[in-house]
């Protein structure tokens, strides 16, 4: 790295007109020839700063929430790199899972069958009201295909904003690569014990046909109605029910009241009759059942919510399932065992009008049934209430009963809740969000899905030879083989024409969540199982740097993975960005149409230097909105730096040229890089807390001071005004000042400054070393920085005078008369000639007193 702050030759004259235009594609190019930011996998692990960067989900078109928040990573690893570490920094695409599926649905106008045949020459029609089907090899090979689209867009969209990626470590989570850490991880979970298989009730996502984790959810307040239910006691009393619910009463299996409630305490224990269907169940007692809501009393039904599902489980409960995949009714046979009804002619004959009835339409024809019989009590009454959805989901989620994989999590909260302590938090308060989450986990983490494109489980099960398929006995696919397709792919000791077929084996159909892989990023990347040189350099990774609603995914879901399959975090940080919000505070969102400017544009419109200063602006964890006026701010940061990178390059050169090393002997250049130091101390102290835009104030601060005033002080004596020897002090401090701003603004404006740094030294700023304080005291930067304040004082003050007068500031000022206490008399009185300078004062008087006092007159004009 170029660690020297001395001044060399220049490389490449500065433009007479310098532009930001066009430098985002030359720079970027040149990186990638050069590689500036390649891997040097050579390094040892204590010289290595890993980063788990988010692979984005490619499913949807990029808004400018996504530059923001990449935005923040990519700071700390510019940051980094210049600190002298060597930065792992790959970029993943997330790419399979239901996301995907369901944008490839919606772009190409199909739908997977698969018992379809494959079909070589088949042709999506697009975007159709009436989808196609095809064959899961088919749907398969153009979800890749999508997906590649896709990529390769987000790939122009991350590279136009600089982001300092290794590109020759990028990953898919569909990749040869991806499915043999998947597989391989899966393997050791099942060994384990840490996966299993089993039926239970699922999150179901009706549309998709297939299971969400608890993690995918998120509850919306919808518009309902509390239907009022008679459950008949047989002597001419019974219990009112409020249900939101009623198409679910043929699923009811107990009503579930407060052990403490005084209204049911002679009830408990006794049975009453479903409404319509006379089904005998038991009235039980909870605590999770609140006197306060409606009546008290709760009919269970399995399944209606994940309440149900406790009392189902904790109350052992029957199962009565009434709705099939599709979210329809199905028929059930009445006067049963399961379905014990005291009329089961009057059940049945209730029921059939519901079979194959959507949950909307059941409700409304019961409701009508019941409050003929009088077993609906009043009107439904309007209310709203929450309900849960898949996340990218258009239906409300159900509850059945299905046989999937899970991850052990439950019993391991304890350990979830160390591991969290153990994780150093930026900012610290998300970690609540975590142990929030932690604490309210209700289930084992369902890893499969009934869908296509995802990565298959390496499995198999024995077929007996009546036809029974064993699934109880998995056949687990062997590490070296790994990884497998089970439907084209066989188990050993079988041949392909046992498939199917009794005394052989099935493939088994489901393929593994999509944060089953996510949840593997920094295995994957770091080359787990198979590169095990590279694991050990870059694992446990330094930092996982995400977004705070993905923390009860994706974030604890690679903690999990990394303490069992290694016994570590998988990180030492993270550090949470915010969202960008719309002006009513939503999260910007393609779907819900808030994010109209797309990043292409802005990058376009203002530069990527000034979108990432307008990301850069907001802290961890906050969030923010677009603002146009930073993005102008940040634009016009990026076009003074290459303006005065131009003047210092002028102006000393104007004066003969370069000199290394010089000497630095003026009291206000000396006061000046003592100032400079603490800013630069006090910057370094930020980023190392990650705390970029609290860095980004103390360097913009000190940049415009610089531009504003230390370089309108030190013109006149830079051009030679005052003699060749006092030049020299000043060349000295405008090139080195300028050469650690440069470096200061690199992580933010890295375009601008590696530009306006190749005009006067070799190399690329952003393999440069961050400035330090010692670099400056060598410069004889020794003495306090107060002075500096003082002369700045003093030339504000003149500006302000010219300002109140109405007059130009190129009015020459007669006289400027500076009183100064003792600790700033010398500075002052050896910057008197710059002051002349900057302030075209004819005069000017130093002299002592007890506090700071200026005194301006303005020539007559």
């Amino acid at each position: 790295m170029d660690g020297s702050s001395a001044i060399t030759t220049p490389t490449a004259a500065p433009p007479a007109h310098p532009t930001l235009d066009g430098l985002e594609e030359r720079w970027v190019r040149r990186w990638d020839q050069q590689g500036i930011y390649a891997f040097d996998r050579t390094r040892p692990r204590e010289a290595v700063f890993s980063i788990d960067s988010p692979p984005p989900t490619v499913s949807g078109v990029l808004h400018v929430g996504h530059c923001f928040s990449y935005t923040h990573t990519d700071l700390v690893a510019r940051y980094r790199r210049m600190r002298g570490d060597e930065v792992f920094y790959p970029m993943g695409w997330d790419d399979n899972g239901l996301n995907t599926e369901r944008r490839v649905q919606l772009l190409r106008g199909i739908t997977c069958d698969p018992s379809l045949p494959y079909d070589p020459d088949f042709v999506a029609p697009g975007p159709t009201d009436a989808p196609v089907a095809c064959s899961r090899r088919n749907f398969v090979e153009i979800c890749e295909e999508v997906a590649e689209e896709l990529e390769a867009d987000y790939r122009r969209l991350w590279t136009r904003l600089g982001l300092s990626v290794d590109w020759d470590q990028h990953y898919r989570t569909m990749g040869h690569r991806a499915h043999r850490v998947s597989q391989y991880g899966f393997a050791e979970l099942y060994r384990a014990g840490r996966a299993y298989r089993a039926d239970a009730p699922t999150l179901w996502d009706v549309e998709f046909g297939t299971a969400v984790a608890q993690a995918e959810v998120e509850e919306r307040e919808i518009p309902g109605a509390l239907h009022r239910l008679w459950f008949d006691a047989g002597d001419g009393t019974g219990i009112e029910v409020d249900s939101t619910r009623p198409e679910l009463l043929a699923a009811c299996v107990a009503v579930v009241v407060h052990p403490d409630d005084d209204r049911f305490a002679g009830r408990l224990g006794t049975t009453v009759r479903t409404p319509g269907y006379r089904v005998p169940v038991p009235v039980l007692a909870h605590p999770l059942a609140d006197p306060a809501m409606g009546t008290g009393a709760v009919m269970v039904c399995t399944f209606g919510d994940a309440t149900d599902v406790v009392w189902w489980r904790e109350l052992d409960l029957p199962t009565r399932t009434i709705l099939g995949a599709d979210g329809t009714l199905l028929d059930v046979e009445w006067g049963s065992e399961r379905w014990p009804s005291e009329d089961p002619d009057r059940a049945h004959e209730l029921h059939a009008r519901l079979v194959g009835a959507t949950p909307e339409q059941a409700r409304e024809v019961l409701a009508t049934a019941l409050a003929a019989t009088r077993e609906l009590r009043g009107e439904p009454r309007p209310t709203t209430h929450p309900v849960r959805f898949w996340e990218n989901g258009r239906r409300p989620l159900e509850i059945l009963v299905t046989r999937q994989w899970f991850v052990r999590t439950l019993d391991e909260r304890d350990v979830w809740r160390r591991r969290g302590r153990e994780l150093r938090w930026h900012p610290a308060a998300m970690r609540q969000r975590y142990d929030n989450w932690v604490d309210g986990l209700n289930a084992d983490w369902n890893v499969s899905r009934q869908r296509y494109f995802g990565v298959p489980f390496p499995i198999w099960y024995p077929i007996d030879a009546d036809g029974t398929v064993r699934h109880d006995e998995p056949i687990l696919a062997a590490d070296d083989r790994l990884p497998v397709d089970p439907a084209t792919d066989l188990p050993a000791g079988y041949r392909a024409d046992q498939r199917g077929a009794p005394g052989g084996f099935v493939a088994e159909s489901d393929v593994m969540d999509t944060w089953a892989t996510s949840s593997l990023s920094p295995q994957i990347a770091g080359g787990w199982p198979d590169d095990p040189d590279l694991f050990a350099r870059v694992f446990p990774f330094d930092l996982r740097p995400q977004a705070h609603e993905i923390i009860r995914t994706w974030l604890f879901t690679t903690v999990v993975r990394a303490h069992a399959h290694h016994g570590v975090l998988p990180w030492r940080h993270a550090a949470i960005s915010g969202f960008v919000v719309d002006p009513d505070r939503k999260k910007l969102s393609k779907s819900k149409a808030n994010a109209p400017d797309e990043p292409m544009a802005l990058l376009a419109r203002y530069g990527a230097d000034a979108v990432r200063y307008w990301a850069a602006g907001a802290r961890l964890g906050n969030d923010t909105s677009l603002d146009h006026n930073r993005l102008k701010m940040g634009r016009r940061l990026a076009t003074k730096l290459l303006n005065v990178s131009r003047f210092v390059h002028s102006a000393v050169t104007r004066a003969g040229g370069l000199v290394e090393a010089p000497t630095v002997d003026e009291s206000l250049d000396r006061a000046w890089l003592a100032q400079l130091a603490a800013d630069v101390d006090d910057a370094t102290r930020h980023l190392d807390a990650l705390e970029h835009a609290a860095a980004l104030r103390t360097i913009e601060d000190v940049f415009w001071t610089f531009c504003d005033d230390v370089v309108e002080l030190l013109k006149g004596r830079a051009y030679g005004d005052l003699g060749p020897e006092r030049a020299t002090s000043a060349h000295a401090t405008l090139t080195r000042s300028l050469s650690v701003l440069q470096r200061l603004l690199a992580p933010y404006l890295p375009f601008a400054a590696e530009e306006a740094w190749s005009w006067s030294r070799p190399g690329s700023v952003h393999r440069a070393a961050w400035p330090t304080v010692d670099e400056l005291r060598v410069a004889g930067a020794a003495g306090g920085a107060a002075g500096i304040d003082a002369v700045r004082h003093v030339l504000a003050d003149v500006r302000r005078r010219k300002s109140d007068a109405s007059v130009p500031l190129r009015t020459p000022v007669t006289t400027l008369a500076i009183v100064a206490p003792d600790a700033q008399l010398d500075v002052l009185r050896e910057a008197a000639d710059d002051l002349a300078a900057a302030a075209r004062a004819s005069d000017v008087v130093v002299s002592a007193g007890e506090r700071l006092a200026v005194e301006v007159e303005l020539a007559r004009t």
